[in-house]
């Protein structure tokens, strides 16, 4: 709001921007970050693997149980069976500590449990 007004200002405006909280600026920072990052993958020609991609196949290749369950983009992980110690390990230490976006991302790579 502007200083005396009791009128909220208007979306988009530069005043609505000034009254943003420290996590839409924190948010922001974060996607451009992001879109920096992917950008120069895409220039540099790198592999088209993605960080999120890589940590899948390798929680998958020591024996990985958990499946995914996508549903209206909502993934949740399903685990019915018992992970091998190695991967029950590596799913703890590189993939539990992930953010919450980050660790959606390696859950949409699991096997969904639609698939065999």
């Amino acid at each position: 709001m502007t200083p005396g007004s009791a009128i909220p200002p208007e979306s988009g405006t530069d005043d609505a921007r000034s009254a943003d909280t420290q996590q839409a600026a924190d948010d922001r920072r974060r996607t451009l970050e992001n879109a920096r990052s992917n950008v120069s993958a895409a220039i540099d020609g790198g592999d088209s693997e993605t960080p999120s991609l890589r940590l899948a196949k390798e929680y998958l290749s020591l024996g990985g149980r958990r499946r995914s369950k996508i549903d209206d983009n909502i993934t949740e992980v399903r685990q019915w069976d018992q992970d091998p110690p190695e991967a029950e390990r590596f799913w703890r230490e590189r993939v539990e500590t992930l953010s919450k976006d980050e660790r959606k991302q390696v859950e949409d790579f699991l096997p969904t449990i639609n698939t065999p």
